[in-house]
């Protein structure tokens, strides 16, 4: 729980400040209650949740309706990142995205989780799509407010470090896997490479079909084989981007704080701070809705040529960036539209993917002592070739590292994890490149490799 200051200094002074009306539980008392907040939500109102859900789901059947599930998944998901938060040391190297992602797989997967909740958290999730909706307006909101004087020296910068810690690690992960027994072959393919191959949907599934074709292996097995790195390369990723975080405070000549070029104004800094505060409601609205429309234009470019749709929307938003075919009271409003996102649904939409897309058994199978190490260094050495190059690119070494280690995430919902973790939600368009056409080229590039020599 926490106190809610800066909501404190906005409110106008009590009318009454004697010393029997401070004492007064109501309404000054009260009000002090409902500035402690768990996440978001006041701790009244936490605590009606509490009783409504224990209510609904005790009774056997919680409504599916979207009001439901919006606090369904506000209540768990600001619960696991407040535990996270509280957690001595580890609460400075992501524990809150963790403990968001992590903990509800744990509790569905041994059934802790009562099942109308699990139900209803599953079914909106996979039938919403929601998590596109989150990126669509991560990457709108954030490019749209970028310093567009940068954004395209950053879009062209950045595959530099992500190429040079693709290569490094992959020699550098095959190897360690190699020496400690794993064999050349196996790491390459069933370790290395889906680390960096785009997630789940995009990575591990295609390049399991892929295998399936050339091997003519069946694909279940060849999936089950592919995954476990996918996921334990994601957890690692995210612990590491909070020490990078952690390293930040403390050496802050090294980060951008979400900004990727030394010496040039922040990309996510307003030029007037007091138009993004009183900015028209109409604005933010009509920001949003330009937001889902490129995601649409995305998805009917998928339909048309097969690109994904993630891809297109952020060539899209930068191209009409780049054009200025906005106004500028509606970046204003992106501006709003990425902040309401990053605050309000980021930890809620990690407990729907902890649920319904985060399998445990999966995750605790990459738990071997010689997979532990082979993941680590490959995530490592992604990382750590990102921070250097980087640096000798004369690019923040830090926030650099951090869009590396979305390259070996869980796909979207990795990218979500990682930069949550690191505090750094503005780098989610680079994020996207990184696991998106970094995921692609890996994928295509490998089922290549293995059609030519011969699998």
């Amino acid at each position: 729980m926490r106190n809610s200051a800066s909501a404190s200094a906005a409110s106008p002074a009590l009318p009454d400040q004697s010393p029997a009306t401070r004492d007064r539980f109501w309404p000054e008392g009260w009000w002090k209650l409902m500035e402690i907040r768990i996440g978001i939500i006041p701790l009244p109102i936490y605590v009606i949740l509490a009783a409504l859900i224990a209510g609904f789901a005790v009774s056997g059947k919680v409504p599916g309706e979207i009001s439901m599930s919006i606090a369904v998944l506000a209540f768990f998901g600001f619960t696991c990142a407040e535990l996270g938060k509280r957690l001595p040391l580890l609460r400075n190297i992501g524990a809150a995205a963790i403990l968001a992602t992590f903990v509800p797989s744990a509790l569905t997967y041994y059934h802790v989780l009562p099942k109308p909740v699990q139900q209803l958290t599953v079914d909106f999730t996979k039938q919403t799509n929601f998590l596109y909706l989150f990126i669509a307006s991560i990457i709108v909101g954030s490019i749209l407010s970028m310093d567009r004087r940068v954004l395209i020296q950053g879009f062209l910068k950045i595959f530099i470090p992500l190429a040079a810690g693709t290569v490094a690690a992959t020699v550098v992960g095959t190897a360690v896997g190699a020496a400690l027994g794993l064999g050349v072959k196996h790491t390459l393919l069933f370790v290395v490479v889906p680390i960096m191959a785009g997630g789940v949907g995009e990575g591990a599934i295609p390049l399991s079909v892929g295998y399936s074709e050339i091997m003519h292996v069946a694909q279940g097995g060849l999936f089950a084989q592919v995954l476990p790195p996918v996921m334990l390369g994601s957890l690692i990723a995210i612990v590491l981007a909070g020490l990078l975080d952690m390293l930040g405070r403390r050496l802050p000549h090294l980060t951008g704080n979400g900004r990727l070029q030394v010496g040039e104004s922040g990309e996510m800094a307003p030029s007037n701070e007091e138009s993004r505060v009183h900015i028209d409601v109409g604005h933010i609205a009509a920001a949003g809705i330009t937001a889902i429309t490129l995601y649409l234009i995305g998805l009917m470019a998928h339909r048309l040529f097969g690109l994904p749709a993630p891809v297109a929307m952020l060539f899209l938003a930068v191209l009409v960036k780049l054009a200025r075919a906005v106004s500028p009271p509606l970046q204003e409003g992106a501006f709003v539209v990425y902040r309401f996102f990053s605050t309000a649904v980021t930890y809620p939409l990690l407990f729907a993917i902890g649920v319904a897309m985060t399998p445990w058994d999966k995750l605790m199978a990459a738990f071997t002592l010689v997979n532990v190490v082979t993941i680590a260094a490959t995530v490592v050495t992604l990382m750590g070739t990102g921070f250097v190059v980087g640096r000798l690119m004369k690019m923040y070494p830090i926030d650099t590292a951090i869009v590396n280690a979305c390259h070996s995430g869980q796909g979207g919902t990795g990218d979500v994890a990682i930069l949550t973790a690191a505090n750094r939600m503005q780098l989610m368009p680079f994020a996207q490149i990184a696991t998106r056409i970094g995921g692609a080229i890996v994928v295509t590039v490998t089922l290549i490799l293995v059609a030519h020599f011969g699998g």
